[in-house]
């Protein structure tokens, strides 16, 4: 087995080592990179005009990440009085160490579609919540929770760009190194791996590699893409796409 993760750095890379380590050989290609969001600077007034009871959402560790500094900055500290949730448990306690305080996250997978079943989540009307995101992305939990009654704003921590490669070369550079499985996070990495090849190699290659996912979400639109040995890890932090892979 050689594998080629495609998540961001550096939890790609922190991935690589760590499989290297345990006498696989693994490769990198971040197909995405992280900047600051546009919604930055706003984020203490949006955080200071939550009541208690509010709910913030955390649906990536990067927003903790590019937000934390900003709140330093600004001697702002996160709320004490509102309810959190992540998105899972790696961002969970991304918050958690920051902040001291106790953030709620799905258990089952580390989706939105697990996120909205929390049982204290089923009764939010008349609440405020606060989604603290990157740029575009599914709206499943901001619908379902205006539909719940909620009344919904977001933040834009950050802002996920695509990384250019020449799809040609890349196909020639993994083919050649033998790559048999790749480990994709997201929706959008995967249309994106899937597009960045030429037919040739999708054909003859990459949909020939075992595909290790982090929802059933992600395994449809993989098998409607044209993979057929699909795997669907038991979270979608390092620790679970390890536990997939060895």
């Amino acid at each position: 087995m050689t594998i080629l993760v495609t998540r961001p750095d550096p939890a790609a890379s922190e991935l690589v080592t760590r499989l290297q380590t345990r006498g696989q050989l693994a490769w990198s290609l971040p197909l995405i990179e992280f900047t600051p969001g546009r919604d930055l600077d706003a984020l203490p007034h949006k955080l200071a005009a939550l009541s208690p009871g509010d709910l913030v959402f955390l649906l990536s560790q990067q927003a903790i990440h590019y937000a934390q500094p900003v709140l330093q900055r600004s001697g702002t500290a996160w709320p004490d009085d509102v309810d959190y949730y992540a998105i899972g448990r790696a961002t969970a306690l991304a918050l958690h160490t920051v902040s001291g305080l106790e953030v709620d996250y799905p258990h089952a997978q580390e989706t939105s579609d697990e996120l909205i079943r929390i049982n204290r989540l089923q009764k939010v009307a008349g609440k405020r919540a606060l989604i603290l995101r990157g740029n575009g992305g599914r709206e499943l939990l901001a619908e379902t929770l205006r539909q719940r009654g909620a009344e919904v704003e977001f933040c834009e921590c950050y802002q996920r760009c695509n990384k250019a490669y020449d799809g040609a070369e890349e196909g020639r550079r993994w083919r050649d190194r033998g790559i048999t499985t790749l480990v994709v996070t997201s929706g959008e990495m995967l249309q994106q791996l899937f597009s960045l090849f030429p037919a040739i190699d999708r054909e003859e290659w990459l949909l020939h590699c075992r595909l290790l996912v982090v929802s059933e979400r992600l395994a449809t639109l993989a098998s409607e893409l044209g993979w057929r040995h699909i795997q669907v890890a038991d979270g979608a932090d390092n620790d679970a796409l390890l536990r997939a892979l060895l």
